[in-house]
């Protein structure tokens, strides 16, 4: 899987860069999926297909994006909210993942009147001080938009540290709740990803 918004950012491998392997490695794929597709331009993609062709020509090449179902609310996670319900709103984003970029940018789509963010590294653990850190930006969210901001976080983010974001009172926590979606692109389509996925499978479990 390639992310569409950060492909190869500087070419180097873990610590120096983003890469956990050379792009070499895409010669032992069976499939390449380039995520957040829906979040970069058609130009961009295509950029991305053709130096992946360059490792390999035969690799399946598929779309995806994480599609936002729908929020639940922090302290009651029974309860649901339309995606609507942040329209007009004012949203402080705060994600500790490894692409808070889709993230924000997915939050925006839905209409908020202003999105604020708080990046932390990917697989932060939340403690006291972040707490702090949020409260201070959401009171002056308040202060300069003379309304109550709302936090949204990642369910990733979420089940790392379901208490800890329960503390922020009386600011209202949402969830925002996704799912993969493979998305139709020159004859590809969510169908085809099964059926290539599963002819690989099979082929595996032969060997």
């Amino acid at each position: 899987m390639v992310n569409a918004m950060v492909p190869w950012g500087n070419h180097q491998l873990i610590p120096l860069g983003p890469l956990r392997e050379p792009l070499t490695a895409l010669a032992r794929g069976d499939i390449v999926v380039i995520h957040h597709a829906n979040l970069v331009s058609e130009k961009d993609v295509e950029a991305i297909a053709s130096e992946i062709r360059t490792v390999k020509n035969s690799l399946p090449i598929f779309l995806s994006r994480l599609a936002p179902l729908y929020f639940l609310k922090a302290r009651n996670m029974s309860h649901k909210l339309a995606l609507m319900d942040i329209c007009n709103t004012l949203v402080l984003c705060v994600s500790a993942i490894g692409s808070a970029e889709s993230f924000v940018e997915t939050i925006k789509k839905l209409g908020p009147t202003y999105v604020d963010r708080l990046d932390f590294s990917d697989h932060h653990l939340f403690e006291a001080k972040d707490i702090d850190m949020i409260r201070m930006r959401l009171w002056n969210l308040q202060s300069d938009f003379a309304m109550k901001p709302i936090v949204v976080v990642t369910e990733k983010d979420y089940d790392r540290a379901p208490e800890v974001l329960t503390y922020l009172d009386p600011y209202e926590v949402l969830v925002l709740c996704s799912s993969l979606q493979i998305l139709p692109h020159k004859g590809s389509t969510e169908e085809t990803f099964k059926k290539c996925l599963w002819q690989h499978l099979e082929v595996s479990c032969k060997v």
